[in-house]
């Protein structure tokens, strides 16, 4: 009976096979999310495009995000699925050469981390935070400017979903400098693309979440959506600068003002509506400034 009950609430299964890490060379089994059965049961979209899913009876709490980073146990090289196997010598020789530096970064903030065994939230975490270090490392091609934008992002709703869980640790602070982080990454990925250094794969998946890949228009939605929250609030002048960048980004969302395949109209929805606000914020800044001239 327990057996059977065990096998009801299972969540995630361990590969036939194992991995072999292309920097170390250590086997290992990764841990993947079973699918289908109740387990995940989708809520609401966030404005910032993070899917949020309902604790089932039968499973209880799921994090989806905890595993598609994979993460070797022994040297804490972490990359994306696609990405894994895919390193040059010269770059794997970096990453070697920081090794040291990736173990103490996570196990600054998680002492306790083992990743041969099932994960939780802080297993989650440390893996977008070890897979940044490790895209600091890799060539144009591979998008690393994007994929650390999107590590960021990750790891802060992450933080997020600990501090919920335990308020007193101080998570939220650090989920707030993984979205300014984020949001430096979101911006200077554009950057590069338009100037041709760091080309944007269109068939590339771009999330931000797992359930839904928002494409090109994710991408300049959430630049600016990150941009509008966490960029400078107090000084004026600067704050005015951002809110003109964010319209410019908005306004090649909106295009022709219509939803098609590559252009959800949740996109359209969320980024009109934070348009409004912007209008709504200069339109007040303009009248703060004309009284103070009086």
């Amino acid at each position: 009976m327990k057996n059977n009950e065990e096998k009801v609430k299972k969540i995630t299964f361990f590969s036939n096979s194992k991995l072999q890490c292309p920097v170390c060379g250590d086997m290992f089994y990764r841990e993947e999310l079973l699918s289908g059965g109740g387990r995940l049961i989708a809520g609401s979209l966030t404005d910032e495009l993070r899917r949020l899913y309902e604790p089932s009876v039968r499973f209880g709490e799921i994090h989806p995000l905890i595993y598609p980073i994979i993460v070797c146990p022994s040297c804490y090289y972490a990359t994306f699925t696609e990405d894994f196997k895919a390193p040059d010598k010269d770059v794997v020789s970096k990453l070697e050469s920081n090794t040291a530096a990736r173990r103490k970064t996570v196990s600054m903030l998680f002492p306790k981390l083992n990743f041969r065994d099932t994960r939780d939230l802080p297993e989650g975490t440390a893996s977008y935070i070890l897979a940044l270090s490790t895209y600091e490392c890799f060539k144009p091609h591979f998008m690393p400017t994007f994929k650390r934008g999107l590590c960021c992002l990750r790891a802060a709703w992450l933080f997020n979903d600990l501090h919920r869980k335990h308020p007193e640790e101080n998570y939220d602070y650090a989920a707030m400098i993984f979205y300014r982080k984020a949001k430096f990454f979101y911006s200077m990925a554009l950057e590069r693309d338009q100037k041709g250094q760091e080309a944007l794969n269109a068939k590339a998946n771009f999330g931000p979440d797992t359930d839904k890949n928002y494409g090109y228009d994710g991408i300049l939605y959430l630049s600016g959506y990150l941009e509008y929250k966490y960029a400078e609030q107090q000084n004026m002048e600067i704050r005015k600068k951002s809110l003109e960048y964010i319209k410019r980004l908005f306004s090649k969302i909106f295009g022709i003002g219509k939803a098609s395949k590559d252009k959800p109209s949740v996109i359209l929805e969320k980024a009109k509506d934070i348009y409004a606000k912007i209008s709504e914020e200069v339109k007040t800044m303009e009248g703060n400034a004309a009284g103070e001239t009086q």
